[in-house]
């Protein structure tokens, strides 16, 4: 029990201390997490837990959407890709389809992926940046 206590309050720390590109990669990460969790779920044919995680699942796509900054042409890409992500979850859970959601982790891990990449690639340029200004 001290444990999971710890490990919960590490955890919120960890949330409450993300920088906001991190927060995004937490997401993602998260996003990855429960589609996985819920094509273990309907393998074992746990109902309840698949659609709970297919659930979590388009909470972080709503999420993802809602802070969209649509004076950008990459944000109405993203808000037609979440969208079209977001229902064909909802067919997934329906039908309890692990084709579909394998369909939508290829594009979660994808887009993690890429985050993670632009992420280091920015880090990169700031070191660059910050050396030069010296």
């Amino acid at each position: 029990m001290a444990f999971n206590n710890g490990y919960e309050q590490y955890r919120e720390s960890s949330v409450y201390t993300a920088t906001p590109e991190e927060l995004v990669l937490m997401l993602y990460n998260g996003l990855v997490k429960f589609l996985m969790q819920a094509q273990m779920a309907i393998n074992k044919k746990n109902i309840e837990k698949a659609n709970n995680c297919i659930i979590k699942a388009q909470n972080i796509l709503t999420e993802f959407r809602c802070t969209l900054d649509m004076k950008y042409d990459i944000a109405h890409q993203l808000d037609s890709l979440y969208d079209y992500m977001l229902s064909r979850l909802i067919d997934a859970n329906i039908k309890k389809d692990n084709t579909i959601i394998e369909e939508i982790l290829g594009y979660a891990r994808e887009l993690r992926n890429t985050w993670e990449q632009a992420m280091k690639i920015a880090k990169q340029q700031n070191s660059r940046t910050a050396q030069v200004a010296k």
